[in-house]
């Protein structure tokens, strides 16, 4: 491998890296705009409950995850990125993901819920921007436990700044 291509694949592996992290703030931020930077305007989205296009899905998981749960986190470790050695603009992506929504359950209650799986990407590099061109979500376990409030109770964090799940976060006061 030549100095030049090891660069191209470095820099290939960083942008992809880039996008799966600007996904997981995207969701947990409510952050339409951010999250459809994450696809390709063609691409298709297979999350189980929901298939159509990735930018179809980032309206319909904000309008979703915004209604039922107050607070979520997303994150994703694990990646193993896959550059084709033929085609020099796709790579195949497997992300292990972790997604915990505490949620207020519409029979009433909160609820805490924890989904472990897989994202199964394809990654194209399209006019010099790497983006998801299709997403499949694999579920391997997931656990869903109601918060009784007799026993749960808010931990008290005094001098952190909240987190807020709209643009008035910290993060976009860089």
């Amino acid at each position: 491998m030549t100095t030049t291509d090891m660069t191209r694949s470095l820099q290939a592996r960083a942008d992809i890296h880039d996008v799966l992290m600007r996904y997981c703030r995207g969701v947990d931020r409510l952050d339409e705009d951010l999250l459809r930077s994450c696809y390709h305007d063609d691409s298709i989205d297979d999350h189980g409950h929901w298939k159509g296009s990735g930018p179809a899905f980032a309206a319909f998981i904000v309008a979703s995850i915004g209604a039922r749960a107050h607070h979520t986190t997303h994150s994703v470790a694990n990646v193993l990125i896959e550059l084709d050695p033929d085609v020099s603009e796709l790579a195949r992506v497997e992300s292990y993901a972790m997604a915990y929504l505490r949620r207020t359950d519409e029979v009433g209650g909160e609820w805490l819920d924890c989904f472990a799986g897989r994202y199964l990407d394809r990654f194209e590099r399209r006019e010099g921007r790497w983006a998801i061109a299709a997403r499949t979500v694999v579920h391997d376990w997931s656990i869903s436990s109601r918060l009784d409030p007799s026993t749960a109770f808010p931990l008290v964090m005094d001098g952190f700044e909240q987190g807020r799940r709209d643009r008035a976060d910290p993060v976009y006061r860089r």
